[in-house]
C-alpha cells in the first residue's frame, strides 16, 4: 500500500530550498512542498536529478528551478541560496535533506578516516553551511522555518555498526537544537527529522539481501520500512504554519522503532 499525502495548501506562498532534492525523501519533498503552494528549488550535486523534479513540478502546474549543489563545499551552498533567492524572490523555507551513508563506515576500529571525513563533511558540515549560508536569507524573509535531516540513530545506537553515520546525525540534532535556541526569537524555527530505515534507493543499495532487509524489519512494530512519502509528510507539516510552536524539536517518524523493547512476530 503506497501512502500519499492529500494535497492541500499548508505552504501557499513558502518559497523553499530543498537539498537532496534528486532522489527520496528529498524528492518526494519537493514535490509535495510544490502541490501544497510552495515555489521550491530542488537542489542536488546531481543536476540532472534536480532538474527531473523540477520538470515535475512545473509540469503539474507548480513553480520550481533546479540548483546544483556540493553542501560539503560552503561556497556551493553560498551560491545554491543566492540562486534561489534570486530564482524564487525570497527564502523563507529551508530543508537540509542531502546526506549519505557509505558501505564502509563501520565500527571505531574498522572505519577509515576517509570514510568518516567524506560523511560527516557531507551529513554534518554540509547541514551547518546550509544553515550559515541559509539563515541571513531566512531573515532577510522575514523569517522561516529550517528542517534538518537527522535519523534514529541520533537517540538509539545500532548493534550493526555505522558509526560515522550515527555521529553525524547525533551532531545534526544537537546543532538544530541549538539554533532554534539562538534564532527564535528572530521569527525562525528550526526542527530536525529522525526517520528510521526507509524504503528508498540509498537503503536498496546498503540493505541488498534478504537477510539484511530482514535484520532490520524484525525491529518494526509496524512490520514495514517507511516511505519516503511518509517522511515528506512530516517534513511539511513542520514547514508549515500548522507547526508554528514547534521549535528545537526531533521528530521520529520511525514506525515505532523507538517505542519497542520486544516487536511482536508476524501474525501475533
Amino acid at each position: 500500500m503506497t501512502h500519499q499525502q492529500t494535497a492541500g495548501q499548508q505552504l501557499a506562498g513558502r518559497h523553499a530550498v530543498i537539498t537532496g532534492a534528486g532522489a527520496g525523501i528529498g524528492r518526494e519533498a519537493a514535490l509535495l512542498f510544490a502541490r501544497e503552494g510552495a515555489a521550491v528549488a530542488a537542489a542536488d550535486l546531481n543536476l540532472a536529478a534536480a532538474e527531473q523534479t523540477a520538470e515535475a513540478i512545473t509540469a503539474a502546474g507548480g513553480k520550481a528551478l533546479a540548483l546544483e549543489v556540493d553542501v560539503a563545499e560552503g561556497e556551493s551552498v553560498a551560491e545554491m541560496i543566492a540562486a534561489a533567492e534570486a530564482g524564487l524572490g525570497r527564502v523563507d523555507t529551508l530543508f537540509n535533506n542531502a546526506g549519505i551513508m557509505l558501505s564502509e563506515d563501520r565500527g571505531p576500529e574498522d572505519t577509515d578516516l576517509a570514510i568518516w571525513d567524506r560523511t560527516i563533511a557531507i551529513n554534518l558540515t554540509g547541514v551547518f553551511h546550509g544553515c550559515r549560508f541559509g539563515i541571513p536569507a531566512l531573515r532577510r524573509a522575514g523569517g522561516g522555518a529550517i528542517l534538518n535531516m537527522s535519523s534514529l540513530v541520533a537517540v538509539m545506537g545500532s548493534a550493526v555498526p555505522q558509526l560515522a553515520y550515527t555521529a553525524s546525525k547525533g551532531g545534526v540534532m544537537a546543532m538544530t537544537r541549538e539554533i532554534a535556541v539562538q534564532y527564535g526569537r528572530q521569527g525562525i524555527r528550526a526542527n530536525a527529522l529522525l526517520p528510521g530505515p526507509i524504503g528508498t534507493p540509498l537503503t536498496a543499495e546498503l540493505f541488498d539481501t534478504p537477510e539484511k532487509l530482514e535484520r532490520r524489519r524484525v525491529h518494526m512494530p509496524l512490520g514495514r520500512f517507511g516511505e519516503a512519502g511518509e517522511v515528506a509528510s512530516v517534513a511539511c507539516f513542520l514547514c508549515s504554519e500548522a507547526a508554528s510552536y514547534v521549535t528545537g524539536a526531533g521528530w521520529l517518524v520511525d514506525g515505532g522503532i523507538s517505542a519497542a523493547y520486544v516487536t511482536p512476530e508476524d501474525g501475533a
